[in-house]
């Protein structure tokens, strides 16, 4: 076994310190690059700086975070996402949800992520019929507070009021992320008499569909915010529809969300 005079190891943290490469002292002090390293990385672990190390970026607590894409990340969240973190995982992870029909809101989905969450990375992942985006981060429950064991229907689901605040100053943002979720722009038809002869009748209507009483009523309280006119429609006797049909109403979803696509 080959040992180095202390002199010899405080001369290579001298050179490391400066900057030089590993390499490049391993070939002038005639040592072993595996043995440079070594005294590195044992170097850099007594100063607190081991290698790899880094505080993790937190949005909301140590930048500016990027209110309309938050908004809309919400929205997407509420309706079709979910955040896991198993034993297995370090970090959590947030999913969601987008059919394979609706490529453009895929693409909508990763750049929300990307703005609210500028220093981490999204995939997608392929499922049956889907694609799930998702991004893993340790600041996931600081961002979404609505997580909780079970399904969302069977818990208290309500905005903090730093949420509110956002949702307030961007309410079509979040009424655009629910509507991409679990929401449609559909055509409905009827018949009418006109000139006493029955013709079809067609007209475009918004549905948005949540087992849960409070997304639902979050998004019914976002409509009535930008002066959207809505009804309930009950599936039996459970009330899980809103429905948006005045034409005005249909114009202005028209004009601020749009259908899927």
């Amino acid at each position: 076994m080959n040992f180095h005079e202390p002199s010899l190891r405080q001369k290579a943290l001298t050179l490391l310190r400066g900057g030089a490469r590993n390499a490049d002292v391993a070939r002038r002090l005639n040592v072993p690059a595996g043995t440079i390293g070594y005294w590195k990385h044992m170097d850099r672990a007594t100063r607190g700086e081991c290698p790899g190390a880094h505080r993790s970026f937190c949005p909301r607590c140590d930048g500016e975070l990027d209110q309309p894409a938050y908004a809309y990340l919400l929205g997407l969240y509420l309706g079709d996402g979910h955040i896991i973190q198993n034993k297995a995982m370090k970090t959590p992870s947030l999913s969601i949800a987008c059919d394979d029909s609706w490529p453009g809101l895929m693409d909508l989905c990763e750049n929300s992520m990307r703005a609210v969450f500028p220093e981490n990375s999204v995939c997608r992942v392929r499922r049956k019929g889907c694609r799930e985006v998702k991004m893993y981060s340790k600041h996931l429950w600081c961002l979404f507070p609505q997580h909780g064991p079970g399904k969302k229907h069977t818990r208290k689901i309500a905005l903090e009021p730093w949420q509110q605040k956002i949702v307030d100053a961007h309410p079509w943002e979040f009424v655009r992320g629910l509507v991409h979720s679990d929401g449609c722009r559909v055509i409905n038809w009827t018949t009418k008499i006109i000139g006493g002869e029955r013709k079809r009748y067609e007209y475009p209507r918004y549905f948005f569909s949540n087992k849960s009483d409070d997304i639902r009523k979050l998004f019914s309280d976002a409509l009535t915010a930008v002066g959207v006119e809505w009804t309930t429609l009950a599936r039996g006797s459970d009330p899980f529809n809103i429905s948006v049909a005045r034409r005005a109403s249909v114009a202005l979803m028209d004009a601020h969300v749009g259908p899927k696509y």
